[in-house]
């Protein structure tokens, strides 16, 4: 018989439930877990609460190569598919070329499997927590409302990754969706339906979490909202919703969140003022070179120094501008149109350094362009030149109105964001439109992706389609 892919990395995990000791020191940071049976995990919330600590804890790890290593791998793999950061031939190489999406492919693959492998642990949560007799009705739909955040944020992952846009059409055919665990495949669901699902799943995570947290690694109702924004912002069509989940997330008032100075630390520590939500890394249980960005574009250390910077990209900042890392390779690369010319000191690279996985600006800039949607125009610019004030003491507010003014808050987001979430690649598929690789690319227009270009979402796995007895090759067709 047949037996879903997915449901066999998730049964022999669970096999053994995660868990070690519910102390306060082993909740202060995600570390990883041994096995203890469900009935113990689901008869107190410390049991709960430490389950969730080992969850957290596989947003990092070595899973199958230095390139697949969580979900800094699917966010770095984003951002060296556009223009702005240039890729060595090194890992992560294949994603910068725009060609890692075949069935077989590592990118492919892992994507795959580790995002279904998040959201099996996110029902396992739901489940058990919903079924406990021990717990608290109170505990019960806060502790829920974790498993929902961690459902809906990896189900978008898997949506972006693996379907074109939502604007583009909401009946092509999505991942399947999951609400437990299972030993048998599910069909595939449509873009619309896995976008109902997710938000769904928010709006559930939103109204059950609370403002406090174990720690900046854990999602509270802040993170909810920021997650929520993201999604209305890729759905395109909820911009009032946007705007409102932006600014729940990180409070209403910019100047608050903002700390220009840290910009220049490394971007290696979770406590940053932020920094909403990060995943903590500790030194004697790091992924060590696996952890891009940082392995990957400290070029000031022992690391990969695998990334570089595009001419073009670097021009797009000013002198004064605290974001503006940027310094040459060695003085011995005198032409900028060589590819190695430019290198960022953005990231610090260590074994304990800690990952970004959203952070306050993105959702002031979330802010700003709901509200340039629903035509605030001016409250829209306002809030734009808030964040650019706070970045260059020298800004100057533009003039720009229209689609000059849309451009400027998406040039914002690139400069703000660049070696984080791939947030390039994100504007451009969500907005449907090109992306040109100009500049001193290493590889240049080969690599260019088109409108709506099939090379912006991966195609279904081999293994899945073999596993799945409702999924066939021809589940590929059109990809």
């Amino acid at each position: 018989m047949k037996k879903n892919i997915i449901s066999k990395v998730v049964i022999a995990f669970m096999a053994m439930m995660m868990l070690v000791g519910c102390s306060e020191e082993f909740l202060d940071e995600p570390k990883p877990t041994e096995g203890v049976p469900e009935t113990v995990i689901f008869a107190s919330r410390d049991g709960v609460e430490a389950f969730i600590s080992g969850i957290m804890s596989r947003f990092r790890g070595q899973y199958t190569s230095t390139d697949s290593a969580g979900l800094n791998s699917i966010f770095f793999a984003r951002s060296v598919k556009g223009n702005d950061l240039i890729q060595a031939d090194n890992w992560f190489g294949f994603d910068y070329a725009n060609d890692n999406r075949e069935p077989t492919y590592r990118r492919t693959v892992f994507s795959w499997n580790y995002s279904f492998y998040m959201v099996n642990q996110a029902n396992a949560l739901i489940n058990g927590v919903e079924k406990s007799t021990a717990l608290t009705e109170a505990d019960k739909v806060e502790l829920a409302a974790y498993g929902y955040a961690l459902r809906g944020f990896f189900y978008h992952q898997l949506v972006l990754e693996f379907c074109p846009t939502y604007a583009a059409g909401t009946s092509f055919p999505a991942p399947p969706i999951y609400t437990e665990l299972s030993q048998t495949g599910n069909p595939m669901s449509t873009v619309g339906e896995v976008y109902d699902f997710i938000v769904s799943d928010l709006q559930k995570a939103v109204a059950g979490l609370k403002d406090t947290r174990l720690g900046k690694t854990y999602i509270n109702k802040p993170v909810a909202n920021a997650i929520l924004a993201q999604v209305y912002q890729a759905m395109g069509n909820k911009w009032p919703e946007a705007e409102a989940a932006a600014k729940a997330a990180y409070g209403g008032n910019p100047t608050a969140v903002l700390n220009a100075a840290q910009y220049s630390t490394g971007f290696d520590n979770v406590d940053n003022t932020e920094w909403l939500w990060g995943s903590a890394n500790r030194a004697d249980q790091s992924n060590y070179y696996f952890n891009a960005p940082a392995s990957m574009m400290d070029h000031l250390t022992t690391s990969y120094s695998a990334t570089y910077i595009n001419n073009d990209f670097v021009n797009l900042f000013s002198a004064t501008d605290v974001r503006r890392r940027f310094q040459r390779k060695s003085a011995a690369i005198t032409s900028t149109a060589d590819f190695r010319y430019w290198i960022s000191t953005k990231f610090k690279f260590t074994f304990e350094g800690d990952n970004s996985i959203i952070r306050t600006p993105e959702m002031i800039l979330i802010e700003a362009e709901a509200k340039f949607r629903q035509g605030l125009t001016a409250d829209a610019h306002n809030l734009l030149y808030v964040l650019q004030k706070n970045r260059d003491v020298n800004a100057v507010k533009s003039t720009n109105t229209g689609d000059a003014l849309l451009n400027e808050i998406l040039v914002e987001r690139r400069k703000e964001l660049y070696g984080e979430c791939g947030v390039e690649w994100f504007d451009a598929k969500r907005l449907r439109r090109a992306i040109t690789r100009t500049g001193n690319h290493r590889i240049g227009a080969a690599a260019n992706l088109a409108v709506d270009d099939k090379k912006f979402f991966l195609k279904i796995p081999q293994a899945e389609i073999d596993a799945n007895e409702f999924i066939d090759g021809s589940v590929n067709d059109g990809r």
